[in-house]
């Protein structure tokens, strides 16, 4: 029985785990600005705690707020640090995402897809995107059946394989959750910041 694009179940799969391990190998959006969990949770170190470190966010564009979040999954030791700089203008958009962390191949390569997918895009497209990626992992590895919802998707459809195990999906949604968190800090940063030039 063949699948998308004529091939097989098995020479797809074959196909979507090559992307993912590409995704994996050259990231994109990984910055270093983030100090590791391990060395947060010892003291001995002396590095900074997490609130520290998000106190020290970097804002790069001009009418933009920052928003950082920090995401660790215990199942699988994956762990990143996801910052978002949404300009202050309606439509609210993703000027600029960036990374930190590091995992196994699927988290990483699913922050490195979401990277390509939500910068650049509106708030609103960014969390429709993560709503959709989202029911791509419950789809038990049969995938969209909405053709639109699957292009919108461009290359985080590879994903569909993942969703077949659960405690893989995890490592897949850690940087989608971050992005959202992270885009959530930004919008309340911005509403204090009106509220405070209001008053």
């Amino acid at each position: 029985m063949s699948d998308d694009f004529g091939m097989s179940g098995d020479d797809l799969e074959q196909m979507y785990q090559e992307v993912i391990l590409e995704a994996a190998r050259d990231p994109h959006g990984k910055a270093h600005f983030a100090p590791d969990l391990a060395q947060e949770n010892d003291t001995a170190t002396g590095q900074p705690s997490l609130d520290q470190g998000e106190a020290s966010v970097r804002q790069n564009h001009e009418y933009c707020e920052t928003g950082q979040s920090h995401q660790f999954n215990p199942t699988c030791g994956d762990e990143a640090t996801i910052r978002v700089e949404v300009s202050q203008d309606e439509p609210h958009r993703i000027e600029q995402l960036e990374w930190d962390g590091h995992g196994c191949s699927i988290s990483q390569a699913s922050l490195s897809v979401m990277t390509d997918l939500v910068e650049g895009k509106t708030v609103d497209e960014a969390m429709n995107l993560g709503a959709t990626f989202h029911k791509l992992m419950e789809s038990r590895g049969k995938g969209l059946a909405d053709e639109a919802e699957n292009e919108q998707l461009e290359d985080a459809v590879v994903f569909r394989g993942v969703s077949k195990y659960p405690m893989r999906i995890k490592c897949a949604l850690l940087g989608w959750e971050g992005m959202k968190d992270a885009v959530a800090k930004a919008l309340a940063s911005q509403d204090k910041t009106s509220a405070g030039e209001a008053d």
